[in-house]
């Protein structure tokens, strides 16, 4: 890959699978592991990590974990479907909003937004 080295590719290759581990196990990947990777190992901005984790989710990368959920009986369609065109719409304003936020406020909302998704998941009942 042109400007890349191979321990950066070797990096990525780790995050990917890690991602993708987490992603078929826990449901979570592109927000929890990609992008605080691609801020804190690779350097780059937020936004930058936001653009390239929704870039990197364009092809059917949970089509395999999704037909095994399915096989087991753990995919509800109907709510996958509202989900799914929610989803393309909030992505689009969200993006826009992005843009009108400072880098720095940004990558602070987004920790603390994993702080609080984590402290309510621990303490829940």
């Amino acid at each position: 890959m042109i400007g890349m080295s191979v321990s950066q590719i070797i990096i990525l290759i780790i995050v990917g699978l890690l991602a993708g581990l987490l992603g078929g196990t826990l449901g979570v990947g592109g927000a929890i592991v990609v992008i605080p990777s691609l801020v804190l190992i690779f350097g780059f901005a937020q936004h930058q990590a936001q653009g390239t984790a929704l870039a990197f989710m364009l092809p059917p990368v949970t089509l395999l974990a999704t037909i095994n959920y399915w096989k087991e009986g753990y995919v509800n369609w109907k709510f996958a479907l509202i989900l799914s065109i929610t989803f393309f719409i909030g992505a689009y304003l969200g993006s826009i909003l992005s843009f009108n936020i400072n880098e720095k406020i940004l990558k602070k909302v987004f920790g603390v937004f994993i702080i609080i998704v984590a402290l309510k998941m621990i303490f829940s009942k």
